[in-house]
């Protein structure tokens, strides 16, 4: 799951050390202005300092405050997590649109942020720059607690993920009769014909064309340089400069442009599942126990869907959450 200028190992979150400078001199103003569409305990009375974004919050707030990232899907995500809280009593506050990692990964350690929905894969290479690629969701999250912070934990991975991909355009996907059940191994049978596009170094990783190549016997007949699944690329593949192109696998213009993703059986690229992170004292276990029953219910399928509604469709991520969690029982 790399940043709205995503990378394949770290995630949509992570900022060089200025932006992070900046990022957290700004937080205050975020988390004291912003709110998601529904209520927001954030309000303060009279005048004085600002707060500072790191201060933890009175231990008796009694509220469970849901936070987001600076990002689309994470700020749906954050409501659908929320809702899902609201329904069964419990009080909740929003605080979307907080920054990146490096703040939030802060926030919820020290109480600020009780829930923040979180990606397996990203959180750990955040975590531990050196870890191994985990071979399944479960070895993520073993790998994950083992360096998290003692005042957090990692609930349920959805099945959900939002990661690297290898995506064929629509005539692509036609022509070969390509579905989103093909996998790599189906594209690799006809790589001398297709033109693959991704960042620089997308050719030299082995998150890239070295992998595609040992693990699949994927070989294009030619590498595009574009940007990390970026406009360049989503351009690219939509014009059919090139035919297939690495694509992060929730963007929303898989759905607008009925791109195809390709499914990924030896784990190339890693796992990115939504997985939610938490302050240990800060959730009952009756929250706890309704935050896993959706991770439970949120397939990629799903996700796609969420995003594709709040990205393409313009709907407010509010209702849309509602409307999903209603339609699963959960509402």
């Amino acid at each position: 799951m790399t940043s709205h200028a995503k990378s394949t190992t770290n995630g949509p979150r992570h900022l060089s050390a200025a932006a992070i400078v900046i990022a957290v001199a700004t937080a205050a103003a975020l988390l004291a202005g912003c709110s998601s569409s529904s209520d927001s305990s954030s309000s303060s009375s009279g005048g004085g300092k600002p707060k500072d974004p790191l201060a933890a919050p009175p231990a008796d707030s009694g509220t469970v405050v849901v936070g987001s990232n600076n990002f689309a899907e994470s700020i749906v995500l954050m409501d659908v997590y929320g809702e899902a809280l609201k329904a069964k009593g419990i009080k909740v506050s929003y605080k979307p649109n907080i920054g990146t990692r490096e703040i939030t990964y802060g926030l919820v350690k020290n109480g600020t942020v009780t829930v923040l929905p979180e990606y397996n894969g990203s959180l750990l290479a955040f975590l531990d720059k050196s870890a191994a690629a985990p071979t399944t969701a479960e070895a993520a999250t073993a790998a994950i607690t083992a360096k998290l912070d003692p005042k957090l934990t990692m609930l349920d991975p959805a099945p959900a993920e939002d990661k690297d991909s290898v995506t064929v355009n629509a005539a692509t996907a036609a022509k070969y009769h390509l579905t989103s059940q093909s996998t790599i191994a189906d594209l690799a049978k006809v790589g001398k014909d297709i033109v693959v596009g991704g960042s620089p170094e997308f050719q030299t990783r082995q998150q890239g064309l070295v992998g595609l190549k040992s693990q699949y016997g994927l070989v294009p007949k030619s590498f595009k340089t574009l940007d990390a699944g970026g406009p360049l690329t989503i351009a690219a593949l939509k014009n059919n400069n090139v035919q297939a192109a690495d694509v992060f696998s929730t963007d929303a213009s898989v759905a607008r442009e009925k791109f195809v993703v390709l499914q990924d059986p030896k784990k190339l690229f890693g796992f990115a599942n939504v997985q939610p992170m938490v302050s240990k004292t800060g959730l009952s276990s009756e929250g706890v126990a309704a935050l896993n029953a959706v991770s439970a219910k949120l397939d990629t399928k799903a996700l796609l869907d969420l995003d594709d509604q709040v990205q393409n469709q313009k709907k407010d991520p509010l209702g849309v959450a509602q409307a999903w969690l209603k339609s699963i029982g959960l509402g």
